[in-house]
């Protein structure tokens, strides 16, 4: 595949962050700390919901089995010391987001029973480590229009709200609102950008649709939540995960078809309610050395703090992230084997890097869809434009950043090398 092959013309220049431990803080920066900082925060029941029902009008939240979650989401998000007046701010509104979609999604529902009976038909499914490459794979994938991908500017508003109608000046109110929170964002932290490519119509992960029923790991990437975390993987995720499809089939009903292609890191570690969920699905397990995974978000988090923590300090995310890392893997070398072998394909970062055809071949061979000559081509015209962009890349340090090896960091996932045949990328 000519995309994934060729030459670059130069290599992308690299971007040493040299105010990690000790940031200096831009005008932006400091005007965005300044202003949430005069906000106060609730972080409390009644203040979610009724903000959320107020924004709506509803009042309908669906079963109400939700509750207990979001007492421990918001429970653990207070209990966040350290975390800044923008994190404070930010984790509030989105919550209120998150219920106020809810209320939309029940109400949506309620007028429109059918939904419930639209069939999610064999959806492929990517799973891999966060910051490993599953966002590549599942661009490329969506560039096939056979299949139905969820873009951020309908995951983060999956259900029309009155004023959302197209005009002439904006034929699409939901992405334009999503089009100005990222570049807000990128102005205030521009190398996020570089980390993690984004706009509105790239695609999301489905953790967006998942958090509207107030259980996932999404919480813990933007506050430190070990009560959440551990109330998490204490829970049984059949719920909320057929909660996730309900989200996927009002999505259909608005807009089809009805063939989806999603993913989420998270998927790594709850493969039994994910299987159970959607039983003929194809599932693409994607597979790299954790230790270049775990480099990148240590990174990303460190940069981020600047804003979202009171005090930067790098023991915070390296006590936190690779043993969050550590038992995401577990749980997936616990469970892969309870996915069909007929319906399953892990895919290997060096394989797939010297040549991708072959492994989309497969890919597409157990979804049981034709890898057509013209999806083909809108495959590998996706791989061209997205390795042009590459331009700039963040030169990650463990040890001048984090007093740690790469070896020493790969130590604690020795159980799943033994497991998967991964190969080391980080020296």
């Amino acid at each position: 595949m000519t995309g994934a092959t060729r030459k670059r013309d130069a290599d992308p220049i690299g971007i040493h962050i040299a105010d990690l431990h000790n940031p200096v803080l831009s005008a932006a920066q400091q005007a965005a700390l300044d202003a949430s900082s005069t906000i106060p925060i609730a972080f409390s029941m009644d203040a979610v919901l009724d903000t959320a029902r107020a924004e709506t009008g509803l009042d309908d939240f669906g079963s109400d089995d939700f509750l207990e979650r979001l007492a421990i989401w918001l429970q653990a998000l207070a209990e966040d010391e350290n975390a800044s007046s923008v994190t404070r701010f930010n984790m509030f509104q989105m919550t209120v987001r998150f219920a106020a979609t809810r209320l939309r999604l029940e109400d949506l529902v309620k007028r429109h029973p059918e939904i419930l009976g639209i069939e999610i038909d064999r959806p492929i499914i990517v799973a891999g480590l966060p910051r490993s490459g599953t966002t590549h794979l599942l661009g490329l994938l969506s560039a096939d229009t056979r299949l139905r991908s969820l873009p951020w500017w309908e995951a983060i508003a999956p259900v029309p709200s009155p004023g959302d109608e197209p005009t002439a000046d904006n034929p699409n109110p939901r992405w334009t609102r999503a089009d100005a929170g990222w570049k807000e964002m990128e102005a205030i932290l521009p190398y996020m950008a570089i980390m993690h490519e984004f706009s509105a119509d790239h695609i999301s992960e489905d953790i967006e649709l998942q958090a509207l029923d107030f259980s996932s790991y999404l919480i813990e990437w933007l506050a430190y939540v070990p009560r959440w975390r551990d109330y998490y993987l204490s829970l049984d995720q059949t719920g909320p995960y057929a909660y996730l499809k309900k989200a996927l089939q009002a999505l259909t009903f608005l807009k089809g078809p009805n063939r989806w292609v999603i993913k989420c890191p998270q998927h790594m570690e709850q493969l039994p309610a994910l299987y159970k969920t959607f039983p003929d699905a194809t599932f693409v397990i994607t597979h790299r050395d954790p230790v270049g995974s775990v480099r990148s978000q240590l990174t990303m988090a460190l940069y981020a703090a600047r804003m979202l923590r009171k005090k930067v300090d790098p023991a915070e995310p390296l006590g936190y992230w690779p043993a969050r890392y550590e038992e995401l893997l577990r749980r997936c070398v616990r469970d892969r084997d309870i996915l069909p072998e007929e319906q399953t394909i892990d895919v290997y970062f060096d394989q797939w890097t010297k040549d991708p055809d072959p492994i989309l071949r497969e890919i597409y061979r157990r979804a049981d869809l034709p890898l057509t000559d013209e999806a083909l081509t809108a495959l590998h015209a996706y791989l061209d434009a997205h390795e042009e962009k590459q331009t700039h890349r963040i030169v990650y340090d463990l040890e001048r950043d984090f007093g740690v090896t790469a070896d020493e960091l790969r130590q604690r996932f020795g159980f799943y090398f033994d497991r998967f045949p991964v190969k080391p990328e980080v020296r």
